[in-house]
């Protein structure tokens, strides 16, 4: 697999979209951005849904891509939770929850 973009966005259905939107007014931080943590498979990390065309996207790494194995076209499954960022900096650093 060659990939020549650092993240792929992932669209969130609807219905994830409208259960963030609920929980985001408590975390969310400039831009509409919504401090998450999220599994794909095996893979943990902490990133941020960013707001578009009404609902949300998720960035995910090239890396996360080719650990999981998946491509543009295949269905993922994702586990993620809002996870308000409690002092922490926006590459995570700092306080944990």
């Amino acid at each position: 697999m060659a990939w020549s973009a650092p993240f792929h966005w992932l669209s969130l259905p609807a219905d994830v979209c409208d259960r963030i939107r609920a929980e985001a007014t408590a975390a969310s931080y400039g831009w509409g951005a919504v401090p998450v943590r999220v599994q794909i498979g095996a893979t943990e990390w902490e990133t941020s849904l960013l707001p578009r065309a009404g609902g949300y996207v998720l960035p995910v790494k090239q890396h996360v891509r080719a650990a999981e194995r998946f491509d543009d076209g295949d269905t993922v499954t994702v586990a993620l939770c809002v996870a308000p960022r409690s002092g922490r900096a926006a590459n995570g650093s700092g306080p944990t929850m």
